[in-house]
């Protein structure tokens, strides 16, 4: 009886450990060399566009033409919050 019980616990004390959660970050979703076209069509979407730009390595990155792309206003929404 006593050689079962260490044997249960043992098991469940490995199913506890597998159960770990994990240490991996999400990367960074890599930015194009231009812009996409969520980041004319909504605020949210500028917004996610400028925050991925500030994520990314800036010296690695080519310069991105922006003549083409008109930042969205709402002025019936209320402000976004910016981290």
């Amino acid at each position: 009886m006593n050689k079962s019980w260490i044997v249960v616990a043992s098991v469940a004390a490995a199913a506890l450990a597998a159960c770990g959660g994990s240490n991996d970050e999400t990367p960074a979703p890599p930015v194009t060399q231009e812009v996409p076209g969520s980041a004319s069509a909504s605020v949210g979407g500028f917004i996610a566009y400028l925050v991925a730009l500030v994520a990314s390595d800036a010296d690695m990155l080519e310069p991105v033409d922006v003549s083409a792309v008109t930042p969205p206003s709402d002025d019936a929404a209320e402000p976004s919050v910016i981290d």
